[in-house]
């Protein structure tokens, strides 16, 4: 049998033995028959950007049949403000490439993630993960590669203080135990998402460790790999749904929220990707950043004050961009440099081999350079419609292969400091700078509206709703009033604690 299917934690992917995209009808029936399966639930996105749930209890094979090939139908003016009442019917279809047992479930319950279809059996040419799926394949046509990412997906975990082992203040980046507390939390949050079909890269413990009114802050991260994008979207909202499920059962709060209180570092959900051509990673070519990258880098960086719609959807958001919090303010780019809204991390592409450095018993033995090149978006946070902001970096870096002065632009926008220092004040003043509201990230969109709307990947109905909805948070001059008003901080922070 195959390692990948072996050691793979999905229950699913071993009992079948096949990988989750040549998942069948008949392979879900099986899994249900001889696994004890008494609940079907399908999962899907809606507007508020958490996934919602519809249950079926399994009462015979025909219902299972009917259910598995017909879906069900559902309100959408319940999911979407943008659909009226009067004609809101949606059908939800399970993606059998999706099936997990669901781990919270006190019936044994085999759950899938559903695609929406509208009144004539078509893709709801507006819901998220139908808006994402068009990105992926208008960047495929234009380019001919394929647009792979991976999220950072940070959180805090809030506990009564016990006062034991206290953490250094704002010192937490990879802390251990007994000064981390919520190690043990983090790893089975991690299961769970790896048995629900996650890839994972690694988890940690993050900058942020703090204590306030005998409460005890700690963030922490868990990283996936990068995968084809719509995969990627997938991972990212079910474990959001994973960790708090758990933090439900183990009488802890977990909050994604992008600020937490002033001067504490915030949490952010870092984009990456890279760009595949079959199974190559063109983002390096000859021991440097390649063509194909910088063009999407330059993209990306144009339409970045648009992005901010998608990546940060409420005004707390706007409280975490602001400099000397690892957060970027202004548009541009450079290597390894986290003050930029686009950074180049290390990829692995220096000479020589560290593992027989570090291990001299493998001296001798040849090893091949990884492809694990990426690069990484850092404004945006767990507010975000993951799908709408993946799919709107894709759109981007597509305008970057589309733009004439495509590589221009990036050495234009390229620093190699930290631009907050005080002697790169005039390199500062020379970038544009990122949105600071709601208000403003609705305005900019409605100007660069055109880009997304391009070869019908963003719907015009889905754009109003996004720029209506950024609108009525009336937030133009909210983040200079909180900054002076703790108290007015904290009661927004609390407003938004579960946004996402």
């Amino acid at each position: 049998m195959d390692s990948k299917i072996r050691l793979c934690p999905n229950k699913v992917v071993r009992f079948l033995e096949k990988a989750p995209s040549e998942f069948r009808k008949s392979d879900i029936i099986r899994f249900v028959n001889e696994n004890g399966i008494k609940m079907i639930n399908f999962m899907y996105p809606a507007s508020d950007h958490r996934l919602k749930t519809l249950n079926f209890v399994i009462n015979s094979e025909e219902y299972l049949e009917s259910i598995l090939t017909y879906g069900e139908r559902v309100d959408g003016s319940s999911l979407f403000p943008f659909i009226e009442a009067g004609n809101s019917d949606l059908y939800v279809i399970p993606r059998f490439s999706t099936a997990f047992v669901d781990p919270f479930a006190e019936v044994p319950t085999l759950t899938m993630l559903a695609t929406f279809y509208d009144k004539e059996g078509h893709r709801m040419q507006s819901s998220p993960d139908y808006t994402l799926h068009k990105a992926v394949e208008e960047f495929r046509k234009e380019t001919g590669l394929d647009f792979y990412a991976m999220g950072e997906l940070e959180y805090y975990v809030v506990a009564d203080d016990a006062g034991l082992f206290q953490a250094t203040d704002q010192k937490g980046y990879h802390e251990s135990a007994p000064f981390a507390k919520f190690n043990d939390f983090r790893a089975k949050c991690m299961v769970y998402i790896a048995e629900a079909g996650g890839q994972i890269k690694y988890g940690h413990n993050e900058v942020g460790n703090f204590t306030l009114d005998n409460k005890i802050y700690e963030q922490n991260e868990v990283e996936f790999l990068p995968i084809p994008a719509e995969q990627a979207a997938d991972n990212l909202m079910i474990a959001k749904w994973v960790i708090r499920n758990l933090a439900l059962r183990e009488g802890l709060d977990v909050t994604f929220a992008p600020k937490i209180t002033a001067g504490k570092a915030g949490s952010g959900l870092h984009i990456h990707f890279k760009l595949m051509q079959g199974n190559q990673n063109v983002m390096i070519r000859d021991g440097r950043l390649s063509d194909e990258a910088r063009k999407a880098i330059a993209g990306i960086l144009d339409l970045a004050p648009a992005i901010t719609a998608f990546g940060n959807k409420v005004p707390t958001s706007y409280l975490r961009l602001v400099p000397h919090q690892e957060a970027p303010t202004s548009i541009c780019w450079g290597d390894r440099n986290r003050s930029v809204l686009v950074r180049v991390p290390l990829g692995w592409t220096a000479d020589g081999n560290m593992c027989a450095d570090a291990n001299p018993l493998e001296q001798g033995v040849p090893i091949v350079p990884p492809q694990k090149q990426t690069v990484e978006l850092r404004s945006s946070d767990s507010s975000a419609d993951i799908y709408q902001l993946i799919a709107g970096m894709i759109v981007a870096a597509r305008h970057g292969f589309e733009m004439a002065d495509s590589l221009k632009k990036a050495e234009e926008n390229y620093v190699d400091v930290n631009i907050h220092d005080e002697e790169n004040s005039d390199k500062l003043h020379s970038l544009k700078n990122l949105p600071d509201s709601c208000d403003a990230s609705a305005k900019c969109l409605q100007e660069l509206r055109g880009y997304f709307e391009a070869k019908d990947v963003f719907s015009p109905q889905l754009l109003d709703g996004v720029i209506e909805r950024l609108l009525k948070y009336n937030d133009a001059n909210l983040r200079d009033k909180v900054n002076a008003s703790p108290a007015a901080m904290m009661n927004l922070v609390s407003k938004y604690w579960h946004c996402g």
